[in-house]
């Protein structure tokens, strides 16, 4: 059962590590791809002239974009200004807190996985040890050969919950990183766009 159980906990966290792998990795590309047609045109592009990429940058962008014009729409005036660059740009870190919270999506149960499968094995070797034990007892042969079989079935548990648990920390650590990292380059791309936006509307 206990066997069983850290099957199913590592089942569950391959599908989602290789699940993560291919996302951050199309994700970083179209981020790529995206930075440079945002940077090959002029000021501040619409967002449909920039392509739907799939990039979290792109929901940063557009977020900001319909701020902006919004305020430049209010007034007809011939030379608008901008009333309020913090609205944008509260506009944009709430997108970019958005695009975040997705990424993060199923990263606790990695986060479980790695803390609580070692404990799930040693409580299988603990049981198997005493069960081990309790068959000694009853065959009232007091023999390292009558234990030793129980007791090595019963150290499975802890190595599979060593084999469990490893590679679910490993990968939690490494997609932290991936996501500070995204999260990182929508802050810079939200004081890029506002720079932007201060340098031609203020």
């Amino acid at each position: 059962m206990v066997l069983l159980i850290l099957f199913s906990f590592s089942l569950f966290s391959w599908a989602l590590i290789l699940q993560k792998l291919r996302l951050f990795s199309r994700l970083n590309r179209q981020t790529a791809v995206f930075l440079r047609v945002f940077h090959t045109a002029k000021g501040l592009p619409d967002p449909k002239a920039v392509g739907a990429l799939g990039s979290p940058l792109e929901a940063v962008y557009t977020a900001g974009y319909q701020e902006l014009t919004g305020q430049l729409a209010v007034g007809g005036n011939p030379h608008p200004k901008v009333k309020s660059l913090n609205a944008v740009t509260a506009d944009m870190q709430v997108a970019a807190a958005e695009e975040v919270r997705k990424l993060e999506r199923y990263m606790p149960w990695l986060a479980t996985t790695g803390s609580v499968t070692p404990f799930i094995g040693l409580f299988g070797t603990v049981w198997g040890v005493m069960d081990a034990f309790s068959g000694l007892g009853t065959a009232g042969a007091a023999s390292l050969r009558v234990v030793a079989p129980g007791i090595a079935e019963a150290l499975i548990t802890t190595a599979a919950g060593l084999f469990t648990a490893i590679p679910a920390v490993i990968a939690y650590n490494h997609f932290l990183h991936a996501i500070r990292e995204i999260g990182a380059r929508m802050d810079n791309f939200t004081m890029e766009v506002a720079a932007l936006i201060e340098k031609q509307y203020l």
